[in-house]
């Protein structure tokens, strides 16, 4: 049986929470979520990095850049950071290098685990079984928004748990805010897209008329594609279909 922890913002990670260990970072909304639906989409890869300046150094003909701050796409960027965006045909066999305010700084940040992946709602039942496959303990990172605690991470890494549950068939060893977030995923899970709209960042986004983005992000297991990070580049890995319950 694996242990789960669950760190509820990229602040609080440290180092020792993460040596030897499966990471699984959360920014449900939207940076992971659009990674995923990006790779979904025929992207060919996705370099996560800190800031803009990184982003504009690695820009390169065919290596398009992406991200936002403060929810608004960066000025001279290629693309923002909407999931609709990236389901364009362009950038089909291509490589984005992406920066946001909370998503790739935790993957950065989580970078220090043996194995890193990336999750949401959208691929939730892939990336429990992914992580599952690394045979680690499992510590799951909420990105959260500027170093604090945001509730769709919360349920979505409640969702995990709830997943990697059925596949093992057996309750996993959790810490106190593993067992939290598990009890908070299953009092709200037949109306999670609710719960998430009502959130912090879901009425922000509402406000800021991507009240379509906010729906499409609380989709549960609809994509099989698990974004991994493989030296500094997130690829799609795609799990066989006998591997998935």
């Amino acid at each position: 049986m694996c242990h789960i922890a669950v760190i509820p913002s990229v602040q609080e990670a440290s180092a020792d929470d993460l040596v030897g260990k499966t990471a699984v970072v959360i920014d449900v909304l939207r940076s992971t979520s659009t990674m995923i639906t990006a790779l979904a989409s025929g992207c060919a890869g996705i370099i996560p990095v800190e800031t803009v300046c990184q982003a504009k150094e690695l820009q390169t003909d065919g290596v398009y850049i992406g991200g936002e701050r403060n929810g608004r796409k960066i000025p001279g960027f290629d693309y923002g950071n909407s999931p609709f965006e990236y389901m364009s045909p362009e950038l089909r066999g291509k490589v984005v290098v992406m920066t946001t305010t909370n998503g790739t700084r935790a993957i950065q940040k989580a970078s220090r685990a043996s194995h890193v992946i990336a999750a949401a709602l959208l691929n939730g039942r892939a990336a429990a079984a992914r992580s599952l496959a690394f045979r680690r303990d499992i510590v799951i990172v909420c990105a959260g928004t500027k170093d604090r605690f945001s509730l769709e991470d919360g349920l979505c890494a409640g969702f995990l748990i709830h997943e990697i549950e059925r596949i093992t068939g057996e309750r996993p060893d959790l810490d106190d805010m593993g067992m939290a977030m598990r009890s908070a995923y299953l009092e709200v899970r037949d109306r999670i897209t609710e719960e998430i709209m009502a959130s912090r960042n879901g009425k922000r986004l509402i406000k800021a008329g991507l009240r379509e983005e906010v729906i499409y992000c609380s989709q549960a297991n609809v994509l099989d594609v698990v974004p991994v990070l493989e030296e500094d580049m997130l690829i799609a890995d795609v799990l066989k279909p006998e591997l998935l319950p």
